[in-house]
């Protein structure tokens, strides 16, 4: 896997470190660690207060970003410990919190590098590692930190640390998805499934969509959700032309947002409300999966939210 290295200036000069300047790698490293926008951003913050009391204690700090790397990766490794046991209890599918990574500039390799590591499917492979194994395989592999400073971090000699890496690394290989098809591929056919969804085109979809599709929904019991995966062609796309036309009695709107790195779509209302969010793996020329949240406390980050609820009853009223 590539890694994600952090900017330099203009002619190859290295910008002097601050929180801020630092903020997008300490938000990566935290967001892969918990697959939460919101969770990442609580990291954030108590890292920043624990950097000033630090300061204001006359603490003596080297670099910045090993040591506020340092800071993000425990906090989140000590909260996954107890997130664990909070997702044993959820109610239905539990899909990472969606985060927005629309493009800017052209360059597929820097775009292939995001979509591997940040991905749905990716980030739901992490979450069979344990804490260490994934603060270790992350910092290692995606970010490109050696082996002394992770075992600083995670309290491990660096030869715990390298087969820690080495165990979670074939964990990952084997089980994480390939995307084949180039963004601009992937970026038409979720043209064409989303225009199908928005027409309630059976046949459009059914061209589009793999035979074992899968269709996965996370409503964690606070809206409507799917209860169990919805698999195959014929399904699949007979509840998405339902899904069309509920939405065009709604008032619904799809727009189009890169999703974790690949096509999806956040779904709006009528006062420009965040309904649901649709994330698409795309291989093999086909979407493979679909994963709809529509959990209203996985959507506040992206902006206001819609009672999806409310949005149902009316609905049957008609």
């Amino acid at each position: 896997m590539s890694t994600i290295h952090g900017r330099e200036g203009a002619c190859g000069v290295k910008t002097p470190e601050t929180f801020e300047s630092l903020r997008p790698l300490l938000f990566a490293i935290a967001y892969r660690m918990l697959a939460s926008a919101s969770e990442a951003e609580d990291i954030l913050q108590e890292a920043y207060l624990r950097y000033r009391r630090a300061l204001a204690a006359g603490t003596e700090i080297g670099s910045l970003k090993a040591y506020l790397s340092a800071v993000v990766t425990r906090l989140a490794m000590d909260h996954l410990r107890s997130a664990r046991a909070r997702r044993e209890e959820y109610v239905g599918i539990w899909i990472p919190e969606p985060l927005l990574t629309d493009r800017h500039g052209d360059d597929p390799a820097a775009q292939a590098e995001l979509a591997e590591s940040v991905s749905m499917a990716f980030l739901l492979v992490l979450e069979r590692l344990s804490p260490v194994e994934r603060a270790v395989f992350l910092l290692h592999d995606v970010f490109g930190y050696g082996f002394a400073e992770i075992a600083a971090i995670v309290a491990k000699s660096e030869a715990a640390c390298r087969q820690v890496a080495s165990r979670a690394r074939r964990r990952v290989r084997a089980e994480a998805p390939r995307f084949d098809a180039s963004p601009a591929q992937r970026d038409r056919l979720a043209e064409r499934f989303f225009a199908a969804v928005t027409a309630g085109d059976v046949d459009g979809l059914i061209e589009v969509l793999a035979e074992d599709v899968a269709v996965y929904g996370d409503g964690g019991g606070k809206a409507p959700q799917w209860k169990a995966p919805i698999v195959g062609t014929d399904r699949v796309s007979r509840l998405f032309a339902g899904l069309g036309q509920q939405m065009r009695e709604l008032r619904l709107r799809f727009e189009r947002r890169e999703v974790n790195g690949l096509p999806g779509a956040v779904v709006r209302d009528a006062e420009d409300r965040v309904v649901s969010v649709f994330a698409l793996d795309i291989a093999g020329g086909r979407v493979r999966t679909v994963r709809g949240i529509i959990n209203p406390d996985k959507l506040r980050h992206i902006g206001r939210v819609a009672d999806a609820r409310a949005l149902a009853a009316q609905r049957r009223r008609g």
